[in-house]
């Protein structure tokens, strides 16, 4: 008995591929007793589907809808939550219509409820004898006891694999939505947020200068994309410059190129940005960093359409549009003298403000729900659901670091928790039951939430928070992470955080 149990349990999860797990269990249940038909179904809305089928005649029941008010058998096994043996003649639980259908008629019907870890019945898998005497399966009370444990176990690995293909599939239906919204990845449902986008595709139709303010991480990149992507210009290229990330000399040569021999080290001509978008798009983002002597060389683009790469005698005439973008205040720059004024006005033509995320709360879970289906995407993994408290807690959080905040906040849900659904006691201090009473601030715990992050040093970031709080104990900190100690060591290592873990 124990090698039965074995040689099934090797059989059944030998290849977890939602594709081909579904078929494969109904299989092994139908060479446990000997016979060819059988079926799963599950429950939807209207009633209960077939989703797999085998055997002579399969075709014509795969994909069927059992109407919740019709009887069946599939129906009452269901709702009543336990296995049933139905004669097929002499049941009136019977799908008559489905039984009509078929050539070869089913003599007996063995029913078992598939039902869920959390207890939810979800289907049922039929196993049916097609034989004239309907004696081909074993009915021993002991022998059925058994395949209802083996059902019981394999109905759990079931549900995760159609709840992993459901998944993949909204990933495909959210990723051809963004395909038939033209590349679009901006989200949103909130008034003011639409309103500004609004604005930002009026401005689209035309080629003068944009200058878009916000807070860092509300996605002004985002935008900058949309209105090239609807400008004329969408045929050319949209290429981006961030003038806080690299040195004054190396900025400059970005943006304007030089000539070979216009200093040590220019073994080469370099085309700029400027004139590589020939045609198209620069966004200048964070402008409100750029040093003022390169500020006047911008201002020349702008009046004249115009550039002079280093090492050049001569001007080169370039047609592209400007978008520039900064989270400062660029009239306390104008005032510290630290930014031009005539820059500011040739620029701010088009001005457009984008919101900060605490100032559209409605996009809060849209947002979530995206990012998640995205990095488990990634990650080919199961997307997590948020419980109606997580996500009421989660839109009621300011997110200072807004989109990119969010963003990193659920990757860090996807390393750290370890069931289907994210709840309140999974969020960090800041965020979790208690916020607010003495617990541990947004700004202490995680400060890289606002930054641009890989997965491996989102994962690092958490491990570093975790041994910092409990001094470096690493039984406490696995403890807190939801996972063994083993495990947790296991992490660190791979994350070359072992000697921090000590």
């Amino acid at each position: 008995m124990a090698q039965f149990n074995l040689d099934f349990y090797k059989a059944l999860f030998e290849d977890l591929d939602p594709q081909q797990f579904p078929r494969r269990f109904m299989q092994l249940l139908l060479e446990l007793q000997g016979v060819e038909r059988g079926s799963i179904w599950v429950k939807e809305p209207e009633g209960y589907r077939c989703i797999q089928a085998a055997g002579e005649e399969s075709e014509k029941i795969l994909g069927l809808l059992l109407k919740a008010e019709e009887p069946s058998i599939v129906g009452w096994v269901i709702e009543n939550r336990q296995m049933t043996i139905s004669e097929v003649g002499r049941d009136r639980r019977q799908a008559k219509r489905v039984e009509n259908g078929l050539d070869l008629k089913s003599t007996i019907i063995l029913c078992f409820p598939l039902i869920l870890k959390s207890g939810e019945v979800y289907g049922a898998v039929e196993i049916i004898d097609t034989s004239h005497q309907g004696d081909r399966m074993n009915l021993e009370p002991a022998y059925l006891e058994l395949l209802q444990n083996l059902v019981d176990i394999g109905s759990i690995a079931l549900g995760n694999a159609l709840s992993f293909a459901d998944q993949r599939q909204e990933n495909l239906r959210l990723k051809q939505a963004l395909q038939a919204a033209g590349s679009s990845r901006i989200i949103s449902r909130s008034p003011v947020f639409l309103e500004m986008l609004k604005t930002a595709r009026n401005y689209a139709r035309t080629d003068f200068p944009v200058l878009i303010t916000g807070e860092s991480g509300t996605g002004k990149d985002l935008v900058a994309a949309e209105i090239h992507r609807l400008s004329r210009r969408k045929e050319h290229l949209l290429l981006v410059q961030n003038c806080s990330a690299i040195p004054d000399t190396l900025l400059e040569s970005e943006l304007f190129g030089y000539k070979k021999g216009a200093f040590t080290g220019a073994d080469r001509d370099h085309v700029g940005l400027f004139e590589a978008a020939q045609g198209g798009t620069v966004f200048l983002d964070e402008i409100g960093d750029m040093p003022l002597n390169l500020q006047a060389r911008i201002l020349r683009v702008l009046q004249n359409q115009e550039i002079k790469p280093l090492g050049r005698a001569k001007t080169k005439q370039v047609d592209v549009r400007v978008i520039a973008a900064t989270n400062r205040d660029l009239a306390q720059a104008i005032a510290a003298k630290v930014f031009r004024e005539d820059l500011y006005y040739r620029l701010n033509v088009l001005p457009l403000h984008l919101p900060p995320l605490r100032q559209r709360r409605e996009d809060i879970p849209l947002l979530l729900q995206y990012f998640m289906s995205r990095e488990a995407g990634v990650l080919d993994m199961p997307a997590k659901r948020f419980s109606p408290q997580t996500l009421a807690t989660l839109t009621a959080y300011d997110w200072r670091g807004n989109i990119r905040e969010l963003e990193n906040f659920v990757k860090y849900l996807l390393a750290t928790v370890e069931g289907p659904v994210v709840e309140p006691g999974h969020l960090p201090p800041h965020l979790g039951p208690g916020a607010g009473e003495g617990g541990a601030t947004a700004a202490a715990w995680p400060a890289a939430f606002g930054e641009k992050l890989s997965w491996q040093e989102m994962e690092q970031s958490y491990a570093r928070h975790l041994l910092a709080k409990h001094q470096g104990n690493v039984t406490r900190a696995a403890a807190e992470a939801q996972v063994n100690r083993s495990t947790f060591n296991s992490r660190l290592a791979r994350l070359g955080l072992r000697k921090e873990g000590a």
